[in-house]
């Protein structure tokens, strides 16, 4: 029936592990929980999530190398058994005691796509950036909005889809870091016409970044734009300024602005009260930036 699949690195997954399969043996469904460790070195998290591996039907696999998070998502779906996968980010949190059961009753779709949330508070002032992009983006992840664009709009953190159709498109393993693989993927199920059907049955995202760290997994993501651009023309709002800016011609003195500026914005961006009008700045200017060294 429904194999759940749970990526990680450097994180404990195993109470988010608990309550899946608990939801798991309440629907009376036939099921396996798959976990991928990438190579995490930092021992503690080997050791809880270990302790998965004493619940039914649930397995670990642990990787000696880093294999990068589109190829470990493929790892996994090689590994499961049953008709339907369930990928879901590790670093989420159940809130809804009828998760599993809510996706049951709507697999009559190729894909079902449940969305992702955040906590009402801030949890931590270190986590500011990340915590004020991710809640300004939650007013727009209802399904009655993500179905407007159900391809753009789609988004990996929780979402099942037949196995069958997975292994026809598979995640794009160009992409070792993080940024985009969403895109490209719901790009890719565009091009095959495969139905989504949104649904609103979110996880909480739990796991955020502090400021420094979620900063520099954004120039990771830039680098992907720059890498992936002919594929993404038509699918970031970011690239599609850029090339106005370039048509403009001035694309290149707004990497020269950058370039003076670029401390300042860092020292704002990862202070406790970061604006995401400089957060937009840095993105652009550091694209800017990217592309007049090419």
């Amino acid at each position: 029936m429904l194999s759940i699949l749970i990526p990680t690195y450097n994180y404990d997954c195993s109470r988010l592990i608990r309550d899946l399969q608990a939801q798991a043996e309440q629907a009376g469904i036939d099921y396996e929980i798959i976990v991928a460790d990438d190579a995490s070195p930092i021992y503690i998290y080997k050791e809880k999530n270990r302790e998965i591996t004493t619940l039914p039907y649930c397995r670990l696999i642990e990787l000696e190398e880093n294999i990068g998070r589109a190829r470990i998502r493929n790892r996994l779906a090689d590994e499961a058994c049953y008709p339907w996968l369930l990928f879901m980010d590790c670093d989420a949190e159940i809130i809804d005691e009828h998760f599993i059961a809510n996706y049951i009753s709507q697999l009559n779709s190729d894909v079902v796509c449940g969305g992702l949330c955040h906590a009402d508070m801030l949890p931590s002032p270190e986590v500011s950036l990340r915590y004020a992009y991710e809640k300004r983006a939650d007013k727009r992840r209802a399904a009655c909005y993500r179905e407007q664009e159900p391809y753009e709009r789609f988004t990996p953190f929780n979402f099942v889809i037949r196995r069958e159709i997975f292994q026809s498109i598979r995640f794009d393993e160009r992409i070792t870091e993080y940024g985009h693989e969403d895109t490209l993927f719901g790009i890719a199920l565009k091009e095959k016409s495969v139905t989504i059907n949104h649904i609103d049955n979110p996880l909480r995202h739990v796991g955020l970044e502090n400021n420094e760290i979620f900063l520099e997994k954004t120039r990771k993501a830039l680098h992907n734009l720059a890498k992936m651009e002919q594929t993404m023309q038509n699918h970031s709002a970011l690239l599609k300024i850029y090339n106005l800016l370039y048509r403009l011609k001035v694309a290149n003195g707004i990497a020269t602005w950058f370039d003076k500026h670029e401390q300042k914005l860092t020292c704002q961006l990862t202070s406790t009260a970061p604006r995401l009008t400089n957060f937009f700045l840095y993105k652009l200017g550091y694209y800017c930036a990217i592309k007049k060294k090419e």
